[in-house]
């Protein structure tokens, strides 16, 4: 299974940009997409921007990956 994360982009130099995933900064290739700016959402997977996202779609990802978080926190079994 693959999984994309939605990142905010801070900063961008050539190929590259700096994209915030949660308050982590990473580095991400932007070479696959086209008139990627500052502010914008993107779905990143193994280091790359894969595709721009709207504002909206990207904090509902980011809002569904924080429930599952919770969910697996609160389904942890007891250590025996």
């Amino acid at each position: 299974m693959c999984l994309g994360i939605p990142a905010k982009i801070i900063r961008i130099d050539g190929e590259f940009a700096e994209a915030n995933i949660n308050g982590a900064t990473i580095k991400v290739g932007i070479q696959l997409l086209d008139k990627v700016q500052i502010g914008d959402y993107v779905l990143v997977h193994t280091g790359y921007a894969l595709e721009i996202l709207s504002e909206k779609e990207a904090l509902e990802t980011i809002d569904t990956l924080r429930e599952l978080e919770q969910f697996n926190d609160e389904s942890t079994l007891p250590e025996e």
